[in-house]
């Protein structure tokens, strides 16, 4: 048996291992290295050169270019938590709709929290109680609330609006030399597909259970240590915020006025906005390509430096008109870069795993099959990442280990055939954003316990909501940018 089929069945164990154990909760910080190690065995790489110069080289190279995003990331949510800003703007919303409207209503303050930078984990321990109270006034289905918060903070907000600082937004950027407002015409259209179309099943779930004769009924949390123990290691793909401390708040002195707790998240779009379409274009970043500053270039940097300043320049707003309604500022901007550390460290692990896999000698089989795809390098990247989500049950983590594998390969290809950069950003983002959210994940896991609700009576409602929806502006951005072109 000659050398390649022994590689290519390499890493098939390798995959399977990885996706099996991380499914029962194995640390991907043990999992990766070891699974890389298992490829490179297959294909009769030196194992300890595998380890330290492909393993930690691609983590290291991942993590150094995304780790100010994570710990900015989580240091903004955790303050905004903190400040009672983020419980603000959900009254805000729900004392606006009211309870007529109060699918919407839930959605919409998780959509402006998330859009705003804050962390989807840290925006569950808000949401739930918020959620629960509205439920309760309109009588509608407990197990309905899940989805609905679903909706909100883990589909549009993450993967298509443009701008979004999320890290599905973000790790695109220096692979294909875009920006967080990458097709923005697209991501526009493919958010409103997803609002849309989550917003109509929810209301048809809802008047299903009303001919049902179906209410609120109140349920009790079950969330517990032991729930955010068995879920952190799978959550920590899932989401920038550890989830060790995203129910770890600390009472703010008094709640902030709706426009203070509002500023931040616009401060963060406005920013962004800035910093990429009119501040960085103009800087002189010749020095850039020089050997002592990476020998890299502005698109290589600009996305993920907008996105930094951006969310810097929230935190700055925040402290300066909230300082006063935060309790402890030291304490829980420590606790914010504390719980930056695991995520950032887990999803670069699947880098580290990525930069192995594609250094075997095998690895060119399966990169030959995935560029012979029916549709060319944007269909393949939309089934890379839609897959890679799906098994990892990670956004950031399919997306790291496909574009840290294949991302120079499918930008030359784009290239060749003249393919606008800009829309393998979104499709890579929108289908990364997909099957993320299967049953297993942590997230998931924890939005059902915060939420007192269980998968038989809720998945399929979030399935319908988030996934599908999805799956479909999937469907129509893809012609439509192959048909129209980015825009």
């Amino acid at each position: 048996m000659s050398a390649e089929p022994w590689g290519l069945a390499g890493i098939a164990v390798a995959l399977v291992l990885l996706i099996a154990c991380a499914f029962r909760g194995w640390s991907v910080l043990l999992l990766a290295p070891l699974c890389a190690l298992v490829a490179a065995a297959f294909s009769g790489q030196p194992l300890l050169a595998s380890w330290t110069q492909r393993f930690m080289l691609g983590t290291a190279d991942f993590l150094a270019r995304f780790f100010p995003l994570f710990l900015l990331g989580a240091v903004f949510g955790k303050l905004m938590n903190d400040s009672g800003s983020i419980r603000v703007i959900a009254d805000a919303m729900i004392h606006r709709l009211g309870t007529k409207r109060a699918l919407l209503a839930v959605v919409l303050a998780g959509a402006f929290v998330t859009y705003g930078g804050v962390s989807r984990c840290v925006a569950f321990f808000v949401l739930v109680p918020m959620a629960r109270e509205v439920f309760r006034a309109a009588d509608i289905p407990q197990h309905l609330m899940p989805a609905t918060i679903v909706l909100g903070t883990s589909t549009f907000t993450m993967t298509a609006l443009p701008g979004t600082p999320s890290i599905q937004n973000a790790i695109p950027m220096p692979f294909f030399g875009t920006t967080a407002f990458a097709a923005p015409g697209l991501g526009l259209i493919s958010a409103v597909i997803m609002l849309a179309l989550g917003l109509l099943w929810l209301a048809y779930e809802r008047r299903l259970a009303t001919r049902k004769g179906e209410g609120f009924v109140p349920a009790s949390p079950q969330v517990a240590s032991a729930t955010l123990k068995s879920a952190r290691d799978r959550a920590a793909l899932a989401d920038e915020f550890d989830l060790a401390e995203a129910g770890h708040g600390h009472p703010f002195v008094a709640r902030p006025s709706t426009w203070v707790a509002f500023l931040p998240l616009a401060v963060v779009t406005a920013t962004n906005l800035l910093m990429s379409l009119v501040v960085i274009p103009r800087m002189n970043l010749a020095y850039l390509a020089e050997p002592h500053w990476g020998n890299t270039s502005l698109s290589g940097v600009a996305g993920v430096w907008s996105v930094i300043v951006a969310l810097a320049a929230a935190i700055a707003v925040l402290l300066l008109l909230q300082h006063r309604h935060i309790a402890r500022i030291r304490t829980s901007m420590g606790e914010g870069a504390d719980a930056a550390v695991l995520p950032a460290l887990s999803v670069s692990s699947l880098a580290g795993f990525g930069s192995v896999i594609a250094a075997l000698p095998a690895f060119h089989l399966v990169r030959e099959q995935v560029l012979s795809t029916p549709g060319g390098p944007v269909v393949s990247l939309a089934v890379a990442t839609n897959v890679l989500a799906g098994l990892t049950g990670s956004a950031s983590g399919g997306l790291s280990i496909a574009l840290d594998a294949m991302g120079s390969t499918y930008k030359a290809a784009a290239d060749a055939l003249g393919i606008d950069p800009s829309l393998l950003h979104r499709v890579a983002a929108i289908g990364s954003g997909t099957l993320d959210i299967l049953p297993h994940t942590g997230a998931i896991v924890t939005l059902l316990a915060l939420c007192g609700a269980t998968h038989r009576d809720s998945y399929r409602s979030i399935a319908m909501a988030g996934i599908a929806p999805s799956l479909v502006a999937l469907l129509v951005v893809i012609p439509l940018g192959m048909l129209f072109g980015s825009f």
